[in-house]
């Protein structure tokens, strides 16, 4: 059974149990977008107990909220009694809840977009905050009144950001105005949660738009600070024409291809926030010069993906890819052994992409990327980095006591394997006694 099928069957079964039940929330929204939705959420009359009674395979994850997860048909369903909230005091959640009706649910939810209800059984639309004109309108609008709504939950700060920028909706005046008042609130949301946000953001095909609005709305500032003060930082006019720091990273987002993964994009984000503080005018050549602008955004990067809790591995990967931006330019010059190693890496792909943004927003000079194209097709017949024709075992075999002597060997060895001038383990064993000594 499909998901919406197992859905509809939840609460038909609860009706026909004697009580009420919808549809609730971004799957109605979907539905009437005409989209697929990926889950369904159920709203109820039914207490955590009745609900619990009515299924005979539950979860209690928040039944002090009134969720319980119903398992059904090889599906699990959020399936929450009708509620209103009482007092927010951590910006996150309410201090309790009492269960309540439709209407009043409907009421305590964040955007009019997401506070439809549906009813799968008589097929109808129960919309008390005229979510469904707004959809067809294309306008975000906070239910009630909006500053209320964001002191509730401060995240719904961001998530606004990201609805709007999903559907390309204009974000309805006194909602925008409360987004802009409240935007420091944002820090009252812990880490982790602000850089989900931000990353489904950045992930979106209308990442520009979402972060236009995380820039207008000043979320910008409090959350990635460092790319606030791009602003008003001068490039020399001779290889960035188009304008200072913040012009040149948002052209690059917009060059950006639709499906650019979300840590490619913050890698471009990133990538020139060493500029800053790394900005010297040199009189005596008119020229303005950023040196080490990569070593110290590299580290800069770091430290922001440490501060939004990021995992090891993605920083590892961004922070590799701001440290290594500036070498493209140098790719022609390099020795084919260096060559091999600088393209084997993982992210190369990745950080080619952001090389070739980086160009065409500035200088438009695609020479180092196109090299590095026709090499990618020249290797593509082998690894780039083949199994070593040599190791430390023969080294040993060779009389040679193992020692911290044998990595500059072995790179040596390597190396001449990757130019092309060792082509067997005849040849490198005897490189190696010719040329070294135990």
């Amino acid at each position: 059974m499909d998901i919406k099928s197992a859905a509809s069957d939840v609460a038909r079964r609860l009706q026909q149990a004697g009580y009420t039940a919808y549809f609730a929330g971004g799957c109605v929204r979907d539905e009437v977008l005409g989209a697929a939705p990926h889950d369904y959420d159920i709203a109820t009359s039914a207490l955590p107990t009745d609900v619990q009674k009515v299924f005979p395979k539950t979860l209690a994850v928040g039944a002090h909220f009134g969720v319980i997860l119903v398992m059904d048909h090889g599906h699990t369903f959020e399936v929450a009694t009708f509620r209103s909230d009482h007092e927010y005091v951590d910006g996150r959640r309410p201090t309790a809840v009492t269960f309540s009706t439709p209407q009043e649910d409907a009421s305590r939810r964040d955007f009019t977009i997401n506070g439809m209800f549906y009813d799968p059984v008589a097929e109808r639309m129960i919309d008390f905050v005229g979510g469904e004109a707004d959809i067809h309108a294309k306008v975000l609008r906070a239910i009630g009144e909006p500053a209320a709504r964001l002191r509730e939950d401060k995240l719904r700060l961001l998530r606004a950001v990201r609805f709007a920028a999903r559907f390309d909706y204009q974000i309805e005046p006194t909602t925008w105005e409360a987004m802009r008042t409240h935007a420091a609130d944002i820090h009252a949301v812990s880490a982790e949660r602000i850089r989900e946000e931000l990353m489904k953001i950045l992930a979106h095909p209308h990442r520009v738009r979402g972060f236009d609005l995380l820039d207008q709305s000043g979320l910008l500032r409090e959350i990635l600070p460092e790319v606030e003060v791009l602003k008003g930082c001068e490039q020399p006019a001779q290889f960035h024409p188009e304008g200072d720091v913040f012009v040149h990273t948002r052209l690059m987002l917009e060059l950006l291809p639709p499906d650019a993964p979300a840590l490619l994009v913050l890698a471009v984000l990133l990538h020139d926030i060493g500029k800053p503080p790394t900005f010297r005018y040199h009189a005596h050549e008119d020229r303005i010069r950023f040196n080490g602008h990569d070593r110290v955004g590299a580290a800069m990067t770091e430290e922001v993906m440490e501060r939004l809790r990021f995992s090891r591995a993605d920083m590892d990967f961004v922070v590799e890819a701001v440290r290594q931006h500036m070498v493209y330019k140098d790719v022609q010059h390099m020795r084919t052994a260096k060559l091999k190693r600088f393209m084997a890496r993982e992210g190369f792909r990745e950080e080619l992409e952001l090389h070739r943004v980086d160009c065409l927003s500035s200088h438009g000079a695609l020479d180092n990327y196109e090299f590095l194209q026709t090499k990618a097709e020249e290797f593509a017949n082998e690894p780039l980095i083949p199994p070593p024709l040599i190791t430390g075992r023969d080294l040993i075999a060779l009389g040679w006591k193992p020692g911290p002597q044998f990595g500059p060997v072995l790179e040596a060895v390597q190396t001449a394997q990757l130019e092309g001038t060792l082509t067997t383990q005849e040849d490198a064993l005897a490189w190696v006694q010719t040329h070294h000594t135990p």
